[in-house]
C-alpha cells in the first residue's frame, strides 16, 4: 500500500511539474487554514500539530490530529474583507482519519456600474470552498492522504466551480522531532467557467521539512513551493535589464519558520516569505514585507492561536484559530 501511494504521487507531480503557469484563478485556496502555518511564512507542509486546521495544507497530517476535534478560524484580509472557516477531524479504528472543512471568503460590499460608470447597485462577492480530506497511518512514522475540494465563487451576476485534489505524504521521527513531507496541492480545473475562458488553479508542487533543536527549544521549518513553476518571467525582478540570478529565482521559491518553544502548551513563532517580501517590496510595503508572527497555547483539550501578516499591499492580516477535542 506504502509504495502504491508514492507510486501515485509520483505521477501527479510530474502532472504538476509539467503545467507551468504563470497566473491562476482561484488563489483563495493559498490561504493558510492555520494561524501557526500563518505565523510561520503562511505556507508550511511539514508542522506536525494536533489541531483540526493545521492539517489542511497537507493531508497526511491529517493523522496526527486527535480524534472528534473541532475547530473554528477567522483572517482579515484586505479592507473589509474576512475569511471565517470551520473544521471537523474524526479518526477510524488506529489508522484511518477523515475531516471537513467549509470556508468563507467575503470581500465585503461593492458597487455595481454599467460601462459608463453609473451606479446601478451593490452586490456582496465571495468565495467559498468546501472541503474533504483523508489521512492514512502507514506506520509509526509514515502517513499518506488526499483531500477533495470544491470551490465556488460569486461576484454579482458571475459565477464560477472548480474541483481540486491535494496529495500528500509526511515522515516523522518524534525522538528526533524531524518532519519530512511532500505535498501535491490544488489539482483540478474549473468546472463552471465565470465566461468563455478556462482558467487555471494554483497548481503547487511542495516539499517541506521540520526540526527541533535537541538542546535547545526551537523548532525550524522549511518550506519549497510552485516547483512545478521556473519560469523566471513569472516572479519579480526589478527591471534593470539583467537576468533574474538562480539564487533570486530560488529563494522566490522559499518559506523559512521558527518556533520558539519555552513550554510544551506555548509557542511563538516567525517566519519570511520571500517572494511575497519581493513583490510587496516593489508596492511600496516594505515595512515587515514577507515577514509574519503569531503564537498559541494549548491547554488539554482547548488550544488557540494568532498571528500577522501581509499578503496585500492593501493592509495587514491578522488570524485565529481556536480548536476543542471532545
Amino acid at each position: 500500500m506504502e509504495k502504491r501511494l508514492i507510486l501515485v504521487f509520483c505521477l501527479w507531480a510530474a502532472l504538476g511539474a509539467a503545467a507551468q503557469q504563470s497566473s491562476s484563478s482561484f488563489t483563495v485556496l493559498r490561504l493558510p487554514a492555520s494561524s501557526h502555518a500563518a505565523a510561520l511564512g503562511g505556507e508550511n507542509i511539514s508542522l506536525v500539530e494536533d489541531a483540526p486546521s493545521a492539517a489542511w495544507a497537507n493531508p497526511a497530517l491529517l493523522a496526527n490530529v486527535s480524534d472528534n476535534s473541532a475547530g473554528l478560524s477567522f483572517m482579515t484580509f484586505t479592507a473589509g474583507s474576512i475569511k471565517l472557516g470551520a473544521h471537523y477531524v474524526k479518526a477510524f479504528g488506529e489508522r484511518h482519519t477523515a475531516a471537513a472543512q467549509l470556508e468563507v471568503m467575503r470581500y465585503g460590499t461593492m458597487d455595481e456600474t454599467d460601462l459608463a460608470g453609473n451606479v446601478l447597485g451593490t452586490f456582496a462577492p465571495r468565495d467559498m470552498t468546501l472541503s474533504a480530506g483523508y489521512g492514512y497511518l502507514f506506520s509509526d512514522r509514515w502517513t499518506g492522504g488526499a483531500t477533495l475540494r470544491m470551490v465556488t465563487s460569486r461576484y454579482a451576476d458571475f459565477s464560477s466551480v472548480a474541483l481540486a485534489v491535494d496529495l500528500g505524504l509526511n515522515y516523522y521521527d518524534d525522538e528526533t522531532d524531524l518532519s519530512l513531507s511532500a505535498a501535491l496541492r490544488h489539482a483540478g480545473a474549473q468546472v463552471k467557467r465565470f465566461d468563455d475562458v478556462q482558467e487555471p488553479l494554483p497548481l503547487s508542487l511542495e516539499l517541506g521539512m521540520s526540526k527541533g533543536m535537541a538542546h535547545a527549544p526551537v523548532r525550524f521549518h522549511l518550506t519549497l513551493v510552485d516547483l512545478n513553476r521556473w519560469s523566471r518571467h513569472i516572479y519579480y525582478k526589478e527591471d534593470d535589464g539583467k537576468k533574474m540570478p538562480f539564487s533570486r529565482l530560488l529563494l522566490n521559491h522559499a518559506v523559512f519558520g521558527v518556533d520558539v518553544l519555552p513550554s510544551e502548551i506555548f509557542y511563538l513563532s516567525a517566519g519570511y516569505h520571500f517572494r511575497r517580501a519581493y513583490e510587496l517590496k516593489a508596492a511600496g510595503k516594505g515595512h515587515l514585507a514577507g515577514l509574519t508572527l503569531g503564537g498559541g497555547l494549548r491547554l488539554k483539550a482547548f488550544g488557540f492561536g494568532l498571528s500577522y501578516a501581509r499578503y496585500h499591499a492593501a493592509g495587514a492580516s491578522l488570524m485565529g484559530t481556536a480548536s476543542y477535542t471532545f
